[in-house]
């Protein structure tokens, strides 16, 4: 076994324990005031078992957590391949605009009474699309793609999406005002099975198809000319890796709104920790990812002494830090 084979495994499997146990920490705490004890003997089958935990912890914690460590998952994912084809560190979904024309895109459906699958995802797809279309074809200069003028670009375009949503919100009269507003933060409360499957559906395809291009990434960064001499098909690996990043922000965002600045905390601690060879930070950003979101959501749920908060709240309190440090660092 060769050593990148070994330190793939040895991260990977370190990373999957941290989530495991970050989600067993979901599963047995919440609002519910039985403790910590009978909720973690209720998840282990331990001793005699009470029907209400059996069914707090399966029916109501289990699918939202589920749905958390794939958000997180796709979120910080996104953010690595974002980051890799643009050789920019600042590149996230939410910075650029792409999690602003998804919700766009989703609002309409929604507000057309259209389904969440396929309707909402297909229009929030497309709103994901548009907006990174757009934004690419500001950025783009006669001869490169400048940092500055794509972050300003991902800037605009997010505050141009922002000005949309709010129009799209203000033509709505009825009570689903507080739920698009509510959803729009970033929210996970109503996570079911039936979402935790679509969202599984959906990005766990991506999530292969991304590992296997992972290798061709790690030749991206060292420039286009390096890599098509290496025996990379730069245009289709670009536009694959772009349409998959696209689709998997769409199918999270339709499900549970904007989730800040995961796409950005995560990759750039692991690129810190474990270096940039993304064979090893593709998997460690899918488990660290998945287990950073289900973390951010326990805390959105037991902050509050009633009701609880988005966790997107709690995403973008430590991101907006992590992000004004990194342009900092880079400017």
């Amino acid at each position: 076994m060769s050593t990148v084979s070994r330190k793939i495994l040895v991260i990977s499997f370190a990373m999957l324990m941290v989530l495991i146990g970050v989600m067993i920490l979901g599963l047995s705490m919440g609002s519910a005031e039985k403790g910590v004890i009978p909720f973690l003997r209720a998840i282990f089958r331990i001793g005699e078992l009470d029907p209400l935990l059996v069914t707090i912890i399966w029916e109501i914690r289990f699918p939202r957590v589920i749905v958390a460590a794939l958000v997180g998952a796709t979120l910080s994912l996104g953010g690595l391949v974002f980051q890799a084809l643009l050789r920019n560190p600042l590149a996230e979904p939410y910075i650029l605009g792409i999690s602003g024309g998804s919700a766009i895109g989703a609002i309409i459906g929604i507000l057309m009474g259209l389904a969440r699958f396929p309707g909402v995802s297909i229009l929030a797809f497309i709103g994901g699309m548009g907006t990174l279309i757009l934004v690419l074809f500001i950025a783009t200069g006669k001869t490169l793609l400048k940092k500055e003028a794509l972050l300003l670009s991902g800037v605009m375009v997010n505050a141009f999406c922002s000005a949309v949503i709010m129009f799209l919100i203000s033509l709505t009269q009825d009570a689903r005002i507080h739920n698009i507003m509510f959803w729009l933060m970033g929210d996970l409360s109503a996570a079911g099975k039936t979402e935790a499957l679509m969202i599984a559906a959906m990005v766990l395809p991506c999530f292969v198809v991304i590992f296997w291009l992972s290798n061709s990434m790690n030749l991206l960064l060292m420039g286009k000319e390096m890599a098509h001499s290496m025996g990379v098909n730069v245009r289709l690996v670009s536009v694959t890796l772009l349409v998959l990043t696209s689709f998997m922000v769409s199918a999270t965002v339709s499900s549970c709104g904007l989730v800040a600045f995961v796409g950005l905390v995560i990759p750039h601690l692991f690129r810190l920790l474990i270096g940039a060879d993304h064979r090893v930070l593709v998997p460690a950003c899918l488990f660290g990812g998945g287990g950073y979101l289900v973390l951010c959501d326990l805390l959105a749920r037991t902050l509050p002494q009633h009701g609880e908060m988005p966790a997107g709240v709690i995403t973008a309190m430590v991101g907006a830090p992590v992000f004004i440090i990194l342009l900092k660092r880079t400017g």
